[in-house]
């Protein structure tokens, strides 16, 4: 994890880190992108706070 500056926007840093990194061919630009879903999609399951309503389960 990197640590963002004091006043600099930490997604923004992301962004330019991954520009950085141009894909060799499409193959490669897919896997680059697909690692960015993956961290954007296990970000939202780390923040789902929904409950179970089930009560079966307590």
């Amino acid at each position: 994890m990197t640590k963002a500056k004091s006043g600099v926007d930490k997604n923004l840093q992301n962004v330019v880190r991954d520009l950085e990194h141009t894909g060799v061919n499409s193959h490669h630009a897919q896997q680059i992108q697909q690692d960015s879903n993956d961290r954007r999609h296990q970000d939202a399951l780390n923040h789902d706070k929904t409950e179970d309503r089930d009560p079966t389960h307590s």
